[in-house]
């Protein structure tokens, strides 16, 4: 059985081989009585023929990237967005699709809470939060965000979003897990943030008084400094001695 490359190999590709060989031909003046070149010529021809295979062997789907964030944070009561975008290579196809799950706390299995496919979205109305998920997306600009309305305790889990952007449909979801707290935790990152700011100002502080003494002591000693030479001047004009006046 053989195999037939030639319809799928680029027309440059053959060009290239086309030049090689008619390059590599006894009669070609550029290989005549040259045999050290037909080594070059047979790993050249490799060289283009692997090419050749890897493009026509190339998968037609590229891979596609999902973002969510990493933890959110929300007030008992409140409505928290979840936001899902994702990067393809692609333009952003009719087809594109968003799948939201939804896995609380200390459970093992994710149920599905949303799907938006065929230009349309499919909310939950049956699992735990039905009408009180929104969705907030807008798939032409690769954004699949969801909201949620009136967070509790029970809502406390991981929410994975996976999108697909055929022929772009090989990545992995990204997950983002909720709290909900009574009253939001002040973040490691702001306190650490605070600290780093005070030390920082404490030492501009302490440098800036060190340069006003430096200023006040040496403005000090150039005034002592004046007095003294000022005294001398005059101590040294009262000791000269009166010059006689003209003798008649």
């Amino acid at each position: 059985m053989s195999l037939d490359l030639t319809p799928s190999i680029p027309s440059f590709l053959l060009h290239s081989l086309s030049l090689l060989f008619i390059s590599g031909a006894p009669g070609h003046s550029g290989s005549s009585g040259c045999p050290r070149g037909r080594p070059i010529l047979a790993m050249l021809t490799l060289l283009v023929l692997t090419a050749a295979l890897l493009l026509t062997a190339a998968p037609q789907s590229e891979a596609i990237v999902v973002y969510t964030g990493w933890e959110r944070h929300a007030l008992v009561g409140s409505d928290v967005r979840l936001s899902c975008s994702f990067f393809s290579w692609r333009w952003t196809s009719d087809d594109v699709t968003f799948s939201w799950n939804y896995r609380p706390d200390g459970a093992k299995d994710s149920i599905s809470i949303f799907h938006y496919t065929g230009g349309a979205p499919y909310l939950d109305n049956k699992g735990p939060f039905r009408e009180r998920l929104e969705f907030v997306g807008n798939p032409s600009r690769r954004d699949g965000s969801i909201l949620i309305r009136n967070v509790d305790f029970n809502d406390n889990g991981t929410f994975t979003c996976d999108a697909k952007n055929p022929p772009d449909i090989v990545g992995r979801p990204s997950s983002v897990r909720l709290l909900v707290f009574e009253k939001v935790p002040i973040q490691a990152g702001v306190i650490t943030g605070a600290i780093i700011g005070v030390v920082l100002g404490l030492l501009i502080l302490v440098v800036a008084i060190y340069y006003l003494m430096r200023f006040l002591v040496a403005r000090r000693v150039f005034t002592l400094s004046m007095s003294k030479h000022g005294k001398k001047g005059k101590g040294k004009e009262g000791s000269q001695p009166r010059q006689a006046g003209p003798s008649k």
